[in-house]
């Protein structure tokens, strides 16, 4: 298959390039800079093409002559209506014309337009748009994701390093509960569905097989680093504060709309589809990248991208 990816330069998109090459379909990624993409580029049958996504009519020419569409893109801070609701507007416009009838969507776990963040909302419009496109759809929502080159354990393992000595680690949403799912599930689910007639038309919730608090996970990956931090967890308000304070400067490391998220769990009852294999534990895939038990061998990220 002819397969066109938004959102495929980032930590999930090359999981899912790299399933898709092994599995002998062609892929286009457009990137507004084309180095952006760079580590795509020694993946044989992917192309790289800088094109500004969210111009409508680059979309229909993208789309052309495609067999597939997957939108992976998403913001955790910025413009959540032009990335979300916007973007998947016209990626299925974009469909429409080119006649491509299969198309993935990568939602949210949480994803709700009653949901506390522009995030979830913005999210669960999207996935009403997708319903009501008359594609042959299917959408994702996973909780979050982890892997080699993930921000997630990854942010708070910098987080732990730059601590002082002695100094606790004040933590916002300590008890926010997540189902953390590793990047090589998600990516295996996305392909496996693209074949996969029954998954036309459902909405597949994507989880780890066990749901920790924010402040079990820091915990993990300060065990995962010999790090013996205390860890002290900041009340709604205060964190809204640092939210507010935070959201403002460079990097943006937590915002008062990620605060929102986080007032409600991330987790979910939902069975992991048969059609996507096994899941793998945080346990088992975290401290091959994280800590002082990681291993740094040349051959790592090759062996866990090919599932061993």
């Amino acid at each position: 298959m002819n397969i066109l990816i938004l959102g495929g330069s980032g930590f999930v998109g090359l999981a899912i390039c790299s399933k898709l090459v092994a599995a002998g379909h062609s892929v286009t990624v457009p990137t507004r800079l084309r180095d952006h993409a760079r580590n795509l580029f020694p993946l044989p049958s992917v192309t790289v093409v800088e094109a500004d996504v969210y111009d409508a009519g680059a979309l229909v020419r993208l789309a052309s002559g495609m067999d597939a569409v997957i939108n992976l893109v998403g913001v955790l801070n910025g413009d959540f209506e032009r990335a979300h609701v916007t973007l998947t507007q016209n990626a299925i416009a974009a469909c429409k014309a080119a006649d491509v009838s299969r198309y993935l969507h990568m939602s949210a776990l949480g994803a709700s337009e009653n949901g506390p963040s522009q995030y979830q909302q913005t999210k669960a419009r999207a996935e009403a748009a997708v319903r009501a496109s008359g594609l042959d759809y299917t959408i994702f929502a996973p909780s979050v994701i982890f892997g080699r080159g993930d921000s997630f354990l990854n942010k708070f393992a910098a987080m732990v390093k730059l601590l002082p000595p002695f100094m606790p680690m004040a933590l916002p949403g300590a008890s926010a509960r997540f189902q953390p799912v590793w990047v090589d599930d998600v990516a295996r689910a996305f392909v496996a569905a693209l074949t996969t007639r029954a998954t036309v038309g459902q909405r597949y919730e994507l989880a780890g097989p066990k749901a920790y608090s924010l402040r079990e996970l820091v915990r993990y990956v300060m065990t995962l680093a010999d790090d013996r931090h205390a860890i002290i967890g900041l009340p709604g308000f205060v964190s809204s504060l640092l939210g507010a304070v935070l959201g403002h400067l460079p990097g943006k490391v937590l915002t008062t709309d990620n605060v929102r998220s986080m007032s409600v769990d991330n987790v979910t009852d939902a069975a992991w589809p048969a059609f996507a294999g096994s899941r793998a534990a945080l346990e088992d895939i975290a401290p091959t990248y994280l800590g002082r038990v990681a291993s740094f061998d040349e051959f790592a990220l090759a062996r866990e991208k090919a599932g061993h």
